[in-house]
């Protein structure tokens, strides 16, 4: 059994393990009593044992049936379980991987049914039921059980022969299905860019030669699978044959009473058809398998560290409502992609005290994003360590760190939803006057309040009907009902015309009032809010006194006093 299985296996709970391991024990003892009542009914020509055997008809589909429910309820709580580990917890996946990493989270996940609610039940049936019925053999035949204990290790060798062929197929044939996801997935993502660039039949031709790639491997995984069915059915016919010759020689000889040989001629196939059926729902699942692969890999590799030690509580005063804003401090941080030859930041070093407001600025790539998801703990850090009120972020619980932080990206996200919900997404709790208030904060309730259904008004997916500067206060509306201490913005006044970007910072100035918050930034009207700036090139810290105030010749503080005079002037000026 290979690595990700038995993980697989021990993310079942025992009480799962247990009721399945006693249905197939419960399906074993019935079998036996089924092939005793239906050969002495034969043998004897004799209807009295019909009603039971009828009756224990009916208790197989009922253990079948419960082992059934049982088995697809594990499934879905596994894959539950995965999918929050992967959203909740997983590092932010490399650039062009985002659409593999949504193929993996449905299809992929989706494909571990087969898994749990095949391949384990039978695991475990293979695993009870030919020792029952072989052990039944004994004390009814025991030269039958001889001749079909030599002869079932023969059918998990060639099993395990052709399953190691079938594994490898189908781990090809995800891969490429992962990859044919992924790239399909961007290239609907970016298809405006294409279409204005006239690339659109390239990548036409691109996603055939992939899907024709996907489709060859399919086939060479089913061709194997066709051949593992006809290996295995070939074996166990043979075996049978081995025990039902002998068997029909000695009753037309009289050395074999008529209702032994009927019991050993109906459970001899018994024995060899759990181990069968084991090799078709391997085959079933091993798709599945492949996936959850790459999902662990993906957990493994970035997860939540759920049960760290749980966060101090926050140093400084207290803000505006009573917020408490904690000291977030970088020392020597050097953090680098997977696959990357440069470091995305090298050595940084900054220090935000309790409910300062700090600006990052510098040109594109200078790593001003990464060293906000540095501080989420969606990067990981090559060298040095991120402190929360001096305590090491990599020892803490991640999913509780981030329920004190709030985030407003360059391109927030609204579902199809209600405008309430979307909203509400950071605090679920939140009730409408809370969500009102938060809206008029973020000076999102004049569009709103405007929208058909007002606050119950169904948004269309990322926010279609809504212009960039209404679905950006709508971010901070989502941020401030969120209510956490630390608040990390990501150029949300990018791409926004004069009145929306003056509407976003006040919303800002007020959202950030009291908190502790770190500002990517590139004009001076988000420059205004903060009390220092600091700036990044080449993933280091060139301007600003990334542990203090400004250095000399610097931005700095400075530079934010400047940008909310200036900023304060074109205002006047604009009204």
């Amino acid at each position: 059994m290979k690595a990700v299985e038995r993980r697989l296996l021990g993310l079942l709970p025992r009480r799962v393990v247990v009721v399945l391991g006693a249905g197939a024990v419960a399906q074993g003892v019935l079998l036996v009593v089924q092939a005793e009542l239906l050969a002495r009914a034969i043998a004897g020509l004799d209807a009295g044992p019909l009603p039971v055997l009828a009756g224990v008809v009916v208790a197989r589909a009922v253990v079948a049936w419960v082992v059934g429910v049982v088995a697809g309820r594990s499934a879905a709580a596994v894959k539950r379980e995965l999918r929050g580990a992967m959203l909740g917890g997983s590092s932010a996946p490399p650039a062009g991987a985002v659409g593999e990493r949504v193929t993996l989270l449905t299809r992929g996940l989706d494909a571990l049914d087969p898994f749990f609610t095949g391949y384990v039940p039978q695991l475990l049936a293979a695993c009870v039921v030919p020792v029952l019925v072989l052990g039944w053999l004994v004390v009814t035949d025991w030269a039958s059980a001889v001749v079909v204990a030599l002869t079932v290790p023969l059918v998990p060798v060639f099993g395990a022969l052709v399953g190691m062929r079938t594994a490898e197929l189908t781990g090809r044939q995800w891969g490429l299905l992962q990859r044919l996801g992924g790239h399909f997935g961007d290239v609907l993502a970016g298809l405006g860019t294409l279409r204005a660039h006239g690339r659109t039949g390239h990548q036409s031709v691109v996603v055939r030669v992939l899907a024709g790639e996907h489709r060859r491997a399919t086939v060479g995984a089913l061709r194997v699978a066709f051949l593992s069915a006809l290996v295995l059915e070939s074996v166990c016919a043979l075996s049978v044959a081995l025990v039902a010759v002998p068997v029909g020689l000695r009753l037309l000889g009289g050395e074999m009473a008529l209702v032994t040989g009927l019991v050993v001629l109906i459970l001899t196939p018994e024995v060899y058809g759990p181990l069968r059926s084991l090799g078709a729902r391997f085959h079933a699942s091993a798709e599945g398998v492949a996936a959850a692969e790459g999902a662990l890999a993906v957990i493994d590799g970035g997860g939540v560290r759920a049960g760290g030690r749980a966060l101090p509580p926050p140093s400084g005063g207290a803000g505006d409502g009573g917020v408490w804003a904690p000291e977030i401090v970088l020392e020597g941080v050097t953090a680098r992609y997977p696959g990357a030859e440069r470091a995305a930041l090298e050595g940084v070093s900054l220090r935000v005290a309790p409910g300062e407001r700090v600006a990052v600025t510098g040109p594109s790539g200078a790593g001003k994003s990464t060293l906000l998801a540095v501080v989420l703990g969606l990067c990981p850090v090559e060298s040095g360590r991120v402190l929360v009120d001096g305590e090491d972020l990599a020892g803490l619980d991640l999913a509780a760190w981030r329920e004190r932080v709030g985030w407003v990206p360059q391109r927030p996200h609204l579902f199809a939803a209600s405008v309430a919900d979307n909203i509400r997404l950071g605090a679920p709790e939140a009730d409408e006057e809370r969500v009102a208030a938060a809206a008029r904060a973020a000076r999102a309730d004049e569009f709103i309040e405007v929208l058909p259904g007002g606050y119950g008004a169904v948004l269309g997916e990322r926010g279609g009907g809504l212009s960039s500067g209404q679905r950006q206060r709508l971010a901070v509306a989502r941020a401030y009902v969120r209510g956490a201490p630390v608040m990390l913005l990501d150029e949300p006044t990018a791409r926004l015309d004069l009145r929306s970007e003056g509407l976003l910072v006040e919303a800002a100035a007020r959202l950030l009032e009291g908190r502790t918050a770190l500002i990517v930034a590139h004009r001076p009207a988000l420059l205004s809010v903060a009390d220092r700036v600091v700036r990044l090139e080449g993933g280091r810290v060139v301007e600003g006194d990334g542990r203090g105030g400004p250095v000399p010749g610097g931005r700095g503080a400075g530079e934010a006093r400047q940008a909310r005079e200036a900023w304060g002037g074109r205002r006047e000026a604009t009204v």
